[in-house]
């Protein structure tokens, strides 16, 4: 296999005499025909091909195929944001009358979507501690179960997730590992060399990279035994009749998940990426292996200046600490985002904010901007204290995430902002 920075610049296009270098925009919802019978073999799944966007589209496919080269997958689909990405890796396996298991320090909005939304639907969930042993996590699971989720590095509060351990204990009880691996990227850690079976991303952070697409991807390894499991996974492993009866397990084999995805909940629910936005996509992931880079030797520096600062209560990046499970899955760099807490309470925080003039305040993180936000005074803002810590979220906490700016700039705001807090 090429290495991984070769397959940023080259996977999932390779352009013949003539043909465009970067991949085209193909920009239509509906593909020609000259055949009844051509188009009856696309609906029946009997032929590959394209016959309108909200499916499959050439573009889309293409960048999807980059993402799943980096990944090491058997395939993988875009989606219309990293929720709707997390959403169809959890339902394409789990219904009304289901219970999921999830770490309970992931990102915000995927934490309502499992504990708030699914639950209306009929899902019921789990919430555990991303340490919990496997003994917990053992006694978590129900006949009903049928996957654990995770954040390889968990948003907002930067927690490395030991993949190998939870994928264990999930394989012995026949139960996928699904992760999001948005903040590492496939670049900093490839989840499924260390067991996770089904993977996610928001491409809206360093995957674009630039602020510009919204954006999510799901990639499956094909590597879980479905066929192991029938009474567990019927939707795969039993016939589909809104497909006359396939059966998607002895139809695709390995890539069983990802084409029951695409096939059946892209088809009903249209959550699609546009081609214009995968294009953007295609860009950004030509350059993720530098980014990524730049990103983690950056919020190295700066993490070590604020854990020296006298307003800085405590520092929480990976790459400070001597943590084994950082040396095990992210030996080439932790991202560009960290979480830290100030000693002057709420106000002081609100005065740090508003005294920043390089680092913005936005909702976003992981692009080629710093940025930085207080969770408790913005996107957590309707939690209590209490229900902050129990969703892993300390109440200072503030989430900054390191761009590609020069660092002894980043630095410079962060002490100006500190001093102007002060008075």
């Amino acid at each position: 296999m090429a290495k991984l920075d070769t397959l940023c610049v080259h996977a999932g296009h390779t352009p013949g005499k003539g043909e465009p270098r970067q991949i085209p925009i193909i920009q239509s919802t509906t593909f020609k025909y000259e055949t009844s019978d051509q188009m009856a073999r696309l609906f029946d799944l009997q032929d590959a091909g394209y016959f309108y966007s909200r499916l499959q589209n050439p573009t889309v496919d293409q960048t999807a195929a980059q993402i799943n080269a980096l990944e090491g997958g058997v395939g993988a689909i875009l989606t219309s944001s990293g929720q709707a990405a997390n959403l169809f890796a959890v339902i394409n396996i789990a219904g009304a009358g289901d219970h999921i298991i999830a770490a309970n320090n992931i990102y915000g909005g995927t934490f309502n979507l499992l504990g708030v939304t699914l639950p209306k639907f009929g899902i019921d969930i789990t919430f555990l501690k991303a340490d919990a042993t496997d003994a917990e996590i053992e006694a978590a699971i129900r006949p009903n179960t049928k996957l654990i989720f995770g954040e390889t590095l968990s948003n907002p509060g930067v927690e490395v997730f030991d993949l190998e351990r939870w994928a264990s204990t999930a394989h012995r009880n026949g139960l996928p590992l699904i992760v999001d691996n948005t903040f590492p990227t496939p670049i900093l850690c490839r989840p499924f060399e260390w067991g996770a079976d089904i993977v996610t991303h928001s491409t809206t952070k360093y995957i674009d990279g630039h602020g510009v697409s919204v954006g999510g991807a799901v990639v499956d390894s094909g590597n879980f035994p479905w066929d192991k499991y029938p009474e567990r996974f019927p939707g795969l492993t039993r016939p589909d009749e809104s497909y006359h009866g396939l059966t998607y397990t002895k139809a695709f084999g390995k890539s069983a998940y990802i084409v029951k995805a695409t096939t059946h909940l892209m088809r009903d629910l249209g959550a699609i990426q546009s081609p214009q936005n995968a294009f953007y996509l295609h860009l950004g992931l030509q350059t993720l292996h530098l980014r990524m880079k730049r990103h983690s030797e950056s919020a190295l520096k700066v993490a070590r200046w604020l854990q020296a600062c006298p307003d800085v209560a405590w520092v929480h990046y990976p790459g400070l600490s001597g943590d084994p499970l950082v040396k095990k899955y992210l030996p080439d760099g932790c991202s560009g985002v960290m979480a830290f807490g100030l000693k002057g309470g709420r106000a002081f925080d609100n005065r740090f904010l508003d005294a920043l003039k390089l680092i913005t305040i936005e909702t976003h993180v992981a692009d080629c901007h710093t940025c930085v936000l207080h969770p408790a005074s913005h996107t957590h803002r309707q939690l209590s204290d209490e229900q902050l810590k129990a969703a892993g979220i300390a109440p200072d906490l503030i989430r900054l995430s390191i761009g590609l700016e020069a660092p002894e700039d980043i630095i410079e705001d962060l002490e100006q902002a500190l001093n102007a807090a002060r008075q």
